[in-house]
């Protein structure tokens, strides 16, 4: 590809938005916590560098934030050189007019271990705090608080919305 052809392709959605039917601030905000809700697991993107790291990584919602709790790993490496993150939810494929699928953007924090925001997300996925007190090294807590959604669902166009609708935070 020529690079005006990658640009005309980055600029598909934008485009696109512009001339989509927008559903309402509270009508969205229901729809997207009902869609997080209903996992419980994404794909956390996260990256410095050269380096790049797409973690499958169970979490919870609650408190305007995704809360995951991990032992460890590489994006620990990204974690500590860029706070920016992206994570992705979505549901198996099934043919165009079963899309779902939801893309956040944010700014990732680490919990302090057994801190006040550790023990309330820790209860939330109802995980005795003493519980992992006992363990040989923390259980580390990465807090990614939204900037940005895009969430494509084909159930919009059957309300008479576009299929993808965004809101930033």
């Amino acid at each position: 590809m020529k690079h005006e052809e990658f640009e005309e392709a980055a600029g598909y959605w934008k485009k696109r938005d512009a001339a989509g039917k927008k559903m309402d601030r509270e009508t969205l905000t229901a729809a997207m916590e009902t869609y997080i809700q209903a996992h419980n697991t994404c794909a956390l993107a996260t990256g410095a560098s050269t380096f790049v790291r797409c973690t499958p990584i169970e979490y919870s919602w609650h408190d305007g934030a995704f809360w995951m709790f991990s032992e460890g790993g590489l994006k620990f490496f990204a974690l500590e050189r860029n706070k920016n993150v992206c994570l992705a939810i979505y549901d198996p494929y099934e043919g165009f007019g079963k899309l779902n699928g939801m893309q956040v953007t944010g700014m990732a924090e680490i919990v302090e271990p057994y801190c006040e925001e550790y023990a309330t997300a820790a209860a939330a996925k109802n995980i005795p705090l003493e519980s992992l007190k006992k363990l040989p090294s923390p259980i580390h807590l990465i807090k990614v608080t939204p900037k940005h959604i895009n969430f494509l669902s084909s159930t919009f166009q059957r309300q008479g919305f576009d299929c993808r609708q965004s809101m930033e935070f």
